[in-house]
């Protein structure tokens, strides 16, 4: 079967979002665009990487091509609305890429999906007919920015860091490694 690229060029919105309480929650971003709604399931590790990312490409980006990059989003582009319902999985991130297109001034974000064999770099930011599907979104740096600033909030809404050892704590508590394995919780 043919690959399927869902292209963005101009979305209406691309956000991070969870579904679940946490210490139990799902990571979605969601690209919409006149109508068209694609959801697509990633690890919270590749939230984070991503935001990052987008943060080191834009600062790369104002240095080398004096590209206009925000350095906080404006006000008007911070999305605070929950994801779209129905949350319906197109599919499971495998493979992220990043970039920067020139022509259109936009970061440029692919998302391809996790596969049983190891995915060709070729096939990254490529319209090739052989690969994953893939989740290709343009964004404006202020976009991009924005979009990064929410996927830090996303990820850092769940559970508190253990003051020790900064590990998860779940509302029953964890076995602190720092505390010779006694139970540690929220209040201790």
């Amino acid at each position: 079967m043919a690959r399927v690229i869902h292209v963005f060029r101009q979305p209406d919105r691309f956000v991070a979002g969870t579904v679940g309480e946490p210490g139990d929650r799902t990571f979605y971003l969601q690209a919409a665009e006149d109508g068209r709604l694609v959801s697509v399931v990633l690890e919270k590790t590749q939230l984070t990487v991503l935001a990052d990312r987008i943060g080191s490409l834009l600062e790369e980006v104002q240095r080398r091509f004096g590209a206009e990059v925000p350095d906080s989003p404006p006000d008007d582009l911070v999305d605070t609305e929950p994801l779209t319902v129905p949350v319906e999985e197109e599919f499971r991130v495998g493979t992220m890429g990043l970039g920067w297109d020139a022509d259109s001034t936009a970061v440029v974000v692919e998302l391809l999906a996790a596969t049983e064999d190891e995915v060709d770099e070729a096939v990254v930011l490529d319209d090739t007919e052989e690969g994953p599907d893939a989740v290709r979104v343009f964004l404006t740096p202020p976009a991009a920015r924005a979009f990064a600033v929410r996927a830090d909030r996303v990820v850092n809404a769940g559970r508190k860091p253990c003051p020790l050892c900064e590990e998860p704590l779940d509302p029953s508590g964890h076995v602190c490694p720092r505390q010779n394995g006694y139970r540690r919780t929220e209040d201790s």
